[in-house]
């Protein structure tokens, strides 16, 4: 059975999971690799777009719009005396160096950059990422410093995505291929539970396989920008289930009188 029909088969059948024990492990190695590619999906192309998004906004007003400054000892300096927002079609711009806006105060935003005091904060898809000037505390940076470093950025922008969401698919990997490690260890349990006779290599070749339902579930949300309340427990609620359906289908060994 080829990955395309057993990533099919998965999303319904515990009885192909049970069987799906039997095969070996590169196979289900690759699998993990498999779905993981298709649950960044979302985020990869939100991401694409809102550094895109993020540079078009930032040339086109780091020159006119963003009043004179310096970050220096990881902190930004200007005579700005309040906050500036700026708005740039589905992206808003944030610079503040009287400290009176935080990280926490950007959360309802979907895609914007913000400079801060103490910290530069990145917003792609509502997730918010900060990076604090402290991180290059040696060094000056200017306005001017910062518009020609953009104008770089923008002409490398090609290189960097591709290997930016490299980075993104083995991080995703690594958690995926744990998940899956934890999902098996709870298969132990189970197992004794329900007097099944697996070994844990058939358990977790098994639970690679029962995380694609909640996989792809949260895959189509992200991809329609929706937020599943307590997405962590339903994760591990629906793979817990579709692994304990899954062992059902094994037949238990016969009691010998």
């Amino acid at each position: 059975m080829n990955i395309f029909k057993q990533f099919y088969k998965s999303l319904y059948s515990p009885k192909d999971i049970s069987m799906f024990r039997f095969q070996g492990i590169g196979k289900t190695i690759l699998y993990v690799f498999f779905i993981t590619l298709i649950s960044i999906i979302p985020t990869g192309y939100y991401f694409s777009q809102a550094i895109n998004s993020a540079l078009d906004a930032a040339l086109a007003t780091i020159d006119d719009e963003i009043p004179a400054f310096t970050i220096e000892n990881g902190v930004l300096q200007s005579g700005q005396k309040e906050p500036v927002t700026i708005e740039q079609d589905d992206f808003t711009i944030y610079f503040d160096s009287t400290g009176m806006m935080e990280a926490q105060d950007l959360q309802n935003n979907e895609n914007a950059v913000a400079l801060l005091k103490d910290e530069l904060v990145f917003i792609a898809g509502g997730q918010v990422t900060p990076y604090p000037y402290s991180i290059a505390d040696d060094m000056t940076v200017s306005k001017q410093d910062v518009a020609s470093f953009l104008e770089s950025v923008d002409t490398a922008l090609v290189i960097i995505i591709p290997i930016l969401l490299t980075v993104i698919y083995l991080f995703s990997s690594a958690a995926k291929f744990i998940e899956v490690s934890m999902l098996a260890l709870f298969g132990l349990i189970l197992k004794n539970i329900f007097g099944k006779r697996l070994k844990y290599p058939q358990l977790w070749r098994m639970s690679a396989y029962s995380v694609t339902l909640p996989t792809v579930f949260f895959t189509v949300m992200a991809s329609l920008k929706t937020t599943v309340p307590y997405d962590y427990l339903l994760n591990w609620f629906v793979a817990l289930s579709m692994l304990t359906l899954a062992m059902k289908e094994i037949p238990s060994p016969k009691q010998s009188e």
